[in-house]
This record gives structure tokens, sequence and C-alpha cells, in this order.
């Protein structure tokens, strides 16, 4: 498997140079191959050869990452495990991947298991450097993450060596010139899969990782990373920038040469204002769910030309190599150009299914023929149109959906006229019940209490009645998963009835 294969030659090759810098402190990648070697020798004594899913607690240490790499080139996949989660979620997925065993960098036992074996992976013994990887089949999974599922339960995502190996093929035309001077942010969390391309793109090209640890605020120590350390990459979600926004006069990065915004809307107001503080860098919007591999769609931004939007939000552009998606309505038949439907993907990084789910799988996969090929799409549950040149324009969640008055309502729509209004001052609209079983349009808006009446009379020139919001709250900040999006679960209880 030559992604396996590249990374070993790529740790072998630049072993004098930096692979990590962890809260300030730098390990090279001779250290890194001694920890891997070191971590693959207790692999290979105390976990079975039938035991392929491994667990691994998220910690922010090179114990970690070197755990990542020893479990590849045993061929094991891993199963991130955030000790900072739920014991009940936590659980959850040590039973559904049927985990026996849990590699774990932690100074003290984090409480997460039953019956699994714990196996500590901090000040292990020094042995020989070993960093032969075993045969590996392509479809061999490569990590399982599992995502929020409807009913509670978290779903996993298994994703294959060959998966990843296609996303990289794809992704080295969009950023062909990583080298080993290059620095390169990793701020995600290893549940979210934007960590394996923050981690793993560096390390397949010789590059150092910078990494974001846990006791400090993200978004504050990125923009000391950038600037201190001079990076050159940055892989981000979009409303890093619109926390970094109040500082955007005091961030000059010239060094950066290549930022690329996934994970959620980005919109083109704040990205320019953004363009301004990296002079130098491309700059890339990219789409993707989890389960197409981390991103399958991009586009270019363009600094001295028009970029393109739909209510202030960048296009996602077009596929990627080896992708190939379409727009459906209701019926799985493709829409014509200009008509917004369901976004859905097919291709070689799009996910082997769900782990034993199979009821989950029925409804997110369907099968069609496409220009004479019986191909497998997966539903994205974005709501895209694609326009005459073939880009894609992202509307917003089927489930940003709402059904007002008898009324379909893009709740992305009215978030755009709330922002052209308010100049710069974040907001989301949502949808909530009112107590009565009727859904009416909420509004929180990213500010100290303001007066809403000239902006409710500049909404009703815009919109009809029936998408006027009626409640409207304010917050300080908005609330930030551990993926480093906007929390609207944690917005919704504000508007909760009782």
């Amino acid at each position: 498997m030559f992604l396996i294969s590249d990374l070993q030659k790529s740790i072998k090759k630049n072993s004098i140079n930096n692979a990590f810098c962890i809260n300030e402190e730098f390990y090279t990648y001779s250290h890194l191959s001694q920890v891997v070697s070191n971590i693959r020798v207790i692999l290979k004594s105390e976990v079975n050869k039938t035991d392929y899913n491994i667990g691994l607690v998220t910690n922010d240490d090179l114990e970690t990452y070197a755990s990542i790499i020893a479990l590849w080139l045993e061929g094991k996949a891993y199963v991130p495990l955030n000790p900072e989660f739920p014991e009940s979620r936590n659980y959850s997925i040590v039973e559904q991947a049927n985990i026996n065993f849990i590699l774990d960098s932690s100074s003290t036992t984090v409480t997460l298991l039953k019956s699994q074996k714990i196996i500590k992976t901090r000040g292990l013994p020094n042995t020989g450097i070993d960093l032969v990887p075993v045969d590996i089949p392509k479809e061999s999974i490569a990590y399982i993450l599992f995502t929020s599922g409807t009913t509670g339960v978290p779903k996993g995502v298994p994703i294959t060596f060959e998966n990843l190996a296609s996303f990289f093929e794809a992704f080295s035309v969009l950023c062909p010139d990583v080298h080993y001077k290059d620095k390169c942010l990793q701020m995600f969390e290893l549940t979210f899969d934007m960590s394996v391309f923050s981690y793993l793109l560096p390390l397949l090209n010789g590059a150092c990782v910078y990494t974001i640890p846990k006791s400090k605020i993200k978004y504050s120590y990125i923009f000391e990373l950038m600037e201190d350390h001079k990076l050159t990459i940055a892989i981000m979600v979009p409303s890093i920038i619109n926390y970094l926004r109040p500082y955007f006069e005091e961030i000059h990065c010239p060094d950066l040469k290549f930022n690329l915004f996934a994970g959620e809307a980005l919109y083109l107001d704040v990205l320019q204002e953004w363009s301004q503080c990296i002079p130098n860098a491309t700059i890339i919007n990219a789409y993707g769910p989890t389960e197409t591999t981390i991103i399958c769609t991009s586009y270019n931004f363009n600094r001295n030309e028009e970029n393109k939007t739909h209510n202030g939000i960048m296009s996602i552009g077009k596929d990627m190599k080896d992708t190939i998606s379409i727009v459906v309505g209701d019926d799985d038949n493709e829409l014509e150009i200009g008509i917004t439907g369901e976004l859905c993907i097919a291709g070689k990084q799009v996910t082997p299914g769900y782990w034993e789910n199979h009821e989950k799988n029925a409804a997110s996969f369907f099968y069609k023929n496409y220009k004479g090929e019986n191909l497998r799409f997966y539903r994205t549950g974005d709501a895209c149109y694609k326009d005459e040149s073939g880009d894609f324009l992202y509307v917003g969640r089927v489930d940003f959906q709402a059904k007002i008055q008898g009324f379909r309502v893009e709740l992305s729509e009215i978030e755009f006229h709330v922002k052209a209004f308010l100049n710069k001052v974040n907001a989301v609209s949502l949808a909530v019940n009112n107590g009565l079983n009727n859904t009416e349009i909420a509004l929180v808006i990213e500010s100290k209490e303001i007066d809403t009446l000239p902006l409710l009379d500049y909404l009703k020139t815009k919109m009809p009645q029936y998408m006027m919001p009626t409640q409207i709250k304010f917050i300080e900040h908005f609330p930030l998963n551990t993926n480093g999006k906007i929390d609207r679960n944690e917005l919704i209880k504000l508007f909760k009835t009782h």
C-alpha cells in the first residue's frame, strides 16, 4: 500500500527534521521513529493478531500520534476516544467497534472501560527501529470515526487505506508543493476527520506538525502559532476566522502559502477580510463529509475577481479527482442546472458503509446508473445546486430547512440578510418549537444586546412575514463543539420551552 510505504520512507528520509511541535516542544522524525518502534513492540506482544480495531485515547502528545503510525504499520485501525467526552458515549463506541485493547498515553489511567485492556504508551523502553509495514490489503480499515447519530447513538464511519490513498492522490493536485520546510497547523481534535488531513499531509512530506494544546484557547493560540512560528500551511474550519475577526488588523502572516477551509459554510465577506492577513496564500474552500474521506470538492478563492456565492456562502466548487457528485430530487433522479436538491457523492473516497449498521446503510447509500456505469452514491444531507460551469453552490443542510406555515424556509437565507444588516456581526438562524407544536424562526446574535427594531424593519424589506424571526437572543460568544464548529444544538437550548 503506497500510502504507508510513503509514510515509512518520509520518516526515514527526514530523520533530522522536526516532525512535531507540541506545546512549544519540538520532536524530530528520528524521535518519532523511536517512539513508533517502541509501541510496535508492545502491540506485537500484547494485542491479538485477530484484533484489528484498537481504541486510542486522544491526547495531545507524541505518543498518541506515534500510536496511529504504529497501528497502521501493523495493519490495524485506530478508533479515537476523547477522554473528555461522556463515559456513556465512549462505552458505546468501544462496544460498537468490538474494541478489546486501548492505547493510552495518559499519565494517569483514564476510566473508559469495563473489560478492555489498556496499554500504556508513555515511557516505553527503547528498542530497535522498525518501520517496515506488514502486508496491508487496500480494503483494510485505517480508522473509524464515530459521528453524531439522530437516535442519540454515535454511528461509526470506517475509512479504508484505499479511501485515504485516493484522497491524498486527489489532493496533491490542489497543493503540489508541500516539502520538508513547511510548517503545518493541526488545530483539530483527533475524533474529527480533518485532523487526519492535518497531521498526515506534513508527515508524508517531511514537514512539521504544529498542534494546539487542549489547555489553550484555540483561536488565540492559532494566531500566536501562525505569527511566531511563521506557519506555511493551515487547514481550518471557518468558525476560527470569525473568532479572529476582531484582531485582523493585528494579524500579518506573509509566510502562509496555503490556507484551506472545510467543515462548515464559509462566508465571502469574512474571507475577503482574512485574505488581507495572509497576502501570499492560495485560499481554497473545500467540502466533504466524513463518509467521503475528508474533502472531495474544492473552490479556489479569487483575490482580484468575483467569487461565486449563494446567500453570501462561498461555492464548494468542483469534484476532486475520482469523485462524482450529482444533485438529486426526492426520486433520486439528477436535477437540472440551477435546481436545488440533495448532493450525492460516488467515487473511490466513499466509505464502504457505516460500521455494522445495516439500517443506516440502506438509508444513506444507493446505486444509480450514471453515464453507463452502476455507481454507489452517498446521500450527504446537504442541499446544493450546480451552476452552468459545473461549480456546486451550497444552500444549507437539508435538515436546516424548516417548514413554516407550509412554506419551505432556508435558514441560511435568513442569516445572510441578518449579517448584511449587522455588518461583521455573526448570527445563526434556528427552527424552534414554540411550545404549541408550531415551528418558528429564532435568531441568535453574537454580540451584546442591541435594539432589534431597525434589524426587523430591514428584514421586512427582504423577506416574507413567515420567514421573520419571532424570538431573538444575544450571546457574547457562540459555543463551539470539539471540532471547532458552531454548536447549534447548544444554541437551540436557549429557546427550550418548559
